[in-house]
């Protein structure tokens, strides 16, 4: 019997207006602007796949159905949602930068139910803007350049349509993502395995710094995504060891650093070994020009994201205080002293002055760990574990921590030595106020500083205050800022 097609529009959640070709056998309905496909078995009790449903990769995912306009759940959804372990709620208060939704669920999504599980015993209950707008995109197959502010959720904004997308029964190396540095590439991939410590899914972690002869074994075994750095990656890639020939997803997380001069022709280099047939997902909070060309060159009808109405986060709050040199460290004991410090992140600019202020911290009296990019990998690792672990308060860095670092307990930043670019800057502070809580960032400035501090305001349109006698609690302590327990919690 003919079937009779008709067309309609529908307008998607990303914003944009499709005409597409359904089977009236098929009934549609709207949640949250997200598109519901429930087969009407009436019609046709054959099993048929419509030609917009293929690019989803998940079709036996549970989806919401409507009758009589009422969201009706699988009979077993109870079951599956009484085994999931939710970690204890944070009830701080978040900002608009992660609350300002359309109100949609993960569930509306279409992924897969232990991929629920794995998202929800995350403690994410629901997605941040940068996640609602980036997801079902990334889900379509389309190429993204996303632009969000630090802190908003770009992690899961990309994992979770990767860990969708991966058939585990397949063994090969079906996505990577590459990020700038070690300490990064570690965080990513232990996100990416609690998320999919349900569905199976192998990640992998390489980066330099490491053995590489681990590494080689490593990859001979079942490895569906890789997390890595584009140095031992590319290597890996030149050696013939891995192999990426039908690795059809690579993120570049915080790409105007990869696209920089420091990663100069690797990038190109690494997508060279990808199939023709591939997605690329670029995600930053800044975007220079090498990236336009790179976007140019790579990129196919690339779907933009830009959630960046204003730079910097709404949540912290911007300090700083003119010092003479030799009375830097006096007034850094001065701000330990009057501060409600959680834990801190404390910047310099170069690895000899990171050394020797922990020491002078550490002579203090106050608990102090550092790290820099001169230190051993082993050392580097165990640092970074230990402050993410809580068992310090104070950590002096170099810019190496500025990129994508998230330990959701730091609530003061201060910049011992104020950077040259607003950039750098924009990085920097960014490690407080993380997923649109609050924090404080605090900047030491001499005389040679004050051109900079003026054209940084400038150019991110914000305003650094003088810093006052005394700073309200509530603009940095947690227990100030508690939310209703009704409240929801965003995710991170």
């Amino acid at each position: 019997m003919a079937v009779f097609l008709q067309n309609f529009k529908v307008s998607l959640a990303w914003g944009r207006e499709k005409h597409y070709t359904v089977d009236p056998r098929f009934t549609i309905s709207s949640q949250c602007d997200q598109l519901l496909w429930k087969r009407d078995p009436t019609k046709d009790p054959h099993h048929r796949t419509m030609a917009d449903m293929a690019t989803l990769p998940n079709h036996n995912s549970p989806m919401k159905t409507m009758i009589n306009n009422q969201v009706v759940k699988p009979g077993d959804d109870k079951s599956w949602k009484s085994q999931i372990v939710l970690p204890p709620r944070d009830r701080r208060k978040r900002t608009s930068d992660v609350t300002d939704t359309k109100g949609n669920e993960f569930e509306d999504f279409c992924l897969k139910r232990d991929l629920l599980m794995g998202i929800f015993e995350k403690g994410w209950e629901r997605p941040s803007p940068i996640q609602e707008a980036s997801i079902p995109v990334a889900l379509s197959g389309r190429d993204i350049l996303a632009r969000a502010k630090n802190g908003t959720g770009k992690t899961g904004a990309y994992s979770i349509p990767l860990l969708e997308q991966i058939d585990t029964t397949q063994d090969h190396i079906q996505a990577m993502v590459i990020v700038p540095t070690r300490e990064l590439a570690l965080q990513t991939s232990h996100i990416c395995n609690e998320l999919a410590k349900h569905i199976g899914v192998k990640v992998m972690v390489t980066t330099g710094g490491t053995n590489l002869k681990d590494d080689i074994m490593r990859i001979y075994e079942t490895v569906h995504a890789v997390i890595a750095t584009p140095g031992r990656i590319l290597d890996l890639m030149e050696k013939k060891v891995a192999i990426m020939d039908k690795c059809r997803m690579l993120v570049l997380d915080e790409a105007d650093k990869l696209l920089s001069q420091d990663f100069k022709g690797m990038l190109d280099r690494v997508i060279s070994y990808l199939p023709p047939e591939r997605q690329i997902l670029l995600y930053s909070a800044t975007f220079p020009l090498t990236v336009e060309q790179f976007m140019q060159k790579h990129l196919r009808s690339p779907y933009e994201i830009n959630l960046m109405d204003e730079l910097t986060l709404k949540g912290v709050t911007q300090y700083y205080a003119f010092v003479k040199e030799r009375q830097k460290v006096h007034c850094l004991n001065t701000l330990f002293s009057k501060l409600q410090i959680n834990q801190s992140i404390i910047f310099c600019n170069s690895t000899q002055r990171v050394e020797l202020l922990a020491k002078k911290i550490t002579d203090l009296g106050y608990s102090c760990y550092y790290i820099h990019a001169k230190m051993a990998q082993a050392h580097r690792n165990r640092v970074f574990h230990d402050f993410r672990a809580g068992l310090c308060r104070n950590l002096v860095c170099s810019d190496l921590f500025t990129r994508g670092i998230d330990i959701q307990a730091v609530n003061v930043v201060i910049n011992f030595d104020f950077p040259k670019m607003a950039e750098t800057y924009l990085h920097r502070i960014g490690r407080s106020g993380r997923f649109g809580h609050l924090g404080i960032a605090i900047n030491l400035i001499t005389f040679d500083d004050r051109f900079a501090l003026h054209r940084i305001e400038q150019e991110l349109g914000t305003e650094i205050k003088p810093i006052p006698k005394v700073i309200d609690p509530a603009l940095y302590v947690a227990e100030h800022h508690y939310e209703d327990d009704d409240e929801g919690n965003i995710s991170k």
